[in-house]
Parts: structure tokens; C-alpha cells; sequence
């Protein structure tokens, strides 16, 4: 119960890696906001740690929209009383080659993506500034670190939330708020299992040391340690979850 005591909110936490990362943070302790734009999605998950023992608030919101978060963290401090951990997790994909993106689908995806942290962290980061402390950590992509086919809007997006994490924990460090991503590859999630098909798996597991998509628990595990105190001297780093796949160059096997 490494987080016993603390408030989370995790966005986008209705389903998919949010609803583990809200799972995981807490089962190790935290009262958890179930933060998501369908509020039927964030009653479930909420409803879920209940059963389990645990303490949940389901919250509706937009993240794009500056009053909907205001209204997220301001309810969380009144029924809660504190803010000490924000995982901004919630975001859309596009997969679309650059001459055929629009305006529309690049400003759609960067309102989400990007933007959203930028709200929901100024948000979160004066209450934590008043308590003295607390941890923001953003959810990024291997596509914000590397160019990939039809990413032009999101990874363009998730290379700004680089970027905003390492200038927030610039900024944030001496108010006792430590400032983190996690940037993820493939994950196997209920969109994935829509969208990728076998062709797509076939091609990232050729370039993934470990030949597998990751679990949504292990990105959960991850979030779940730069929240807990054996974190605390980590600060605007990203951790890859990703199997290897930065760091790997060519792969294949030599002939004896």
C-alpha cells in the first residue's frame, strides 16, 4: 500500500490503460478519481475499486475544455480534500498519412493530446503548490520520440508532451512537485485490437526486442512506481515501456 493516504486523478481513466493505471494506483493505496468523458465509463471503473476494497470518485469530464477541469479538480479537493498525484492519460489516436491530414483532424488531436496536459496540469500543479508537493505524471508515446507512418498530428502532439514534462519539472521542482512521463509502444488495448491488424503486429514486433505488445498492467506498473516515494529523486525523465524498441537498431539472427 505504497500510496495509502494519497489522491490521484487519472484521465481518460473509463477504459483501456487508464482504467488500469486507476486500477493499479488504487490497489497500492490512493483514493483514485475516475476522471473521463463518458461518465457511464468512469461509474464502472469507479464501481470496480469500491468492490475491491478501494475509494473512487467518478467525475465526467473534457479535458479540452478549461472550466470542465477546474470543475474535475476542484470537486476532487472538496470531496477528497487533496491532490497529491495527476496522471494525464487521456488522449485520442490518428493514424493518417501527412498530405491527407487535415486542419481539422491535426487541431482535433493536438487539443487532446496536448493541450489537455497543459490544462489539466496548471490545474493540478497550484493545488499542489499549496500542499507542498505532489507528482504529475503524463502518459507519451514512442511516436512522439521516433517519426512513424501516419503520425503527424499525434506524434507531433506527444513530442510537445516531451517537452511540456521536462519545462514543468524545471519550473515545478522547487514547489516539491516532481513532473514524469511514461511513453508507452504498442499496447494491447481494446482499440488496438480493432485497429491493428495482423500485418501492422507482424511489422512492430519485428522491430521490438521482446516480440510482444506490452500489457496495459505494465504500463500501470510503471505510472504506479514514479507516483510512489521510491520516485522521489526522479524528476522530467520518460520512461519507455515500449520492449525495447528505442533502443533497438537492426534485429536479426546471425547463421552459425
Amino acid at each position: 500500500m505504497t500510496l495509502r493516504g494519497k489522491v490521484a486523478i487519472v484521465t481518460g481513466a473509463g477504459r483501456g490503460i487508464g482504467r488500469s493505471i486507476a486500477l493499479r494506483l488504487a490497489g497500492d493505496g490512493a483514493s483514485v478519481v475516475v476522471a473521463d468523458l463518458l461518465p457511464e465509463n468512469a461509474s464502472v471503473v469507479a464501481s470496480e475499486i469500491e468492490a475491491a476494497g478501494g475509494s473512487a470518485l467518478a467525475i465526467g469530464v473534457d479535458v479540452t475544455h478549461p472550466a470542465e477541469v477546474e470543475r474535475m479538480v476542484a470537486e476532487t479537493v472538496g470531496s477528497l480534500g487533496r491532490l497529491d498525484i495527476l496522471v494525464n492519460n487521456a488522449g485520442i489516436g490518428l493514424t493518417r498519412l501527412f498530405l491527407e491530414t487535415t486542419l481539422e483532424d491535426w487541431e482535433r488531436v493536438l487539443k487532446t493530446d496536448l493541450t489537455g496536459v497543459f490544462l489539466c496540469s496548471q490545474a493540478a500543479a497550484r493545488v499542489m503548490v499549496g500542499q507542498g508537493g505532489g507528482r504529475i505524471i503524463n502518459i507519451a508515446s514512442l511516436s512522439g520520440q521516433r517519426g512513424g507512418t501516419g503520425r503527424a498530428a499525434y506524434g507531433a502532439a506527444k513530442a510537445g508532451v516531451t517537452a511540456l514534462t521536462k519545462v514543468l519539472s524545471v519550473e515545478l521542482a522547487g514547489y516539491g512537485i516532481g513532473v514524469n512521463e511514461v511513453a508507452p509502444g504498442p499496447v494491447n488495448t481494446e482499440m488496438t485490437a480493432v485497429t491493428h491488424d495482423e500485418a501492422t503486429r507482424e511489422a512492430y514486433c519485428n522491430l521490438i526486442p521482446m516480440r510482444r505488445y506490452a500489457e496495459r498492467d505494465e504500463i500501470a506498473a510503471a505510472v504506479a512506481f514514479l507516483a510512489s516515494d521510491d520516485a522521489a529523486y526522479i524528476n522530467g525523465h520518460t520512461l519507455n515501456v515500449d520492449g525495447g524498441f528505442r533502443a533497438a537498431g537492426l534485429i536479426f539472427t546471425l547463421k552459425e
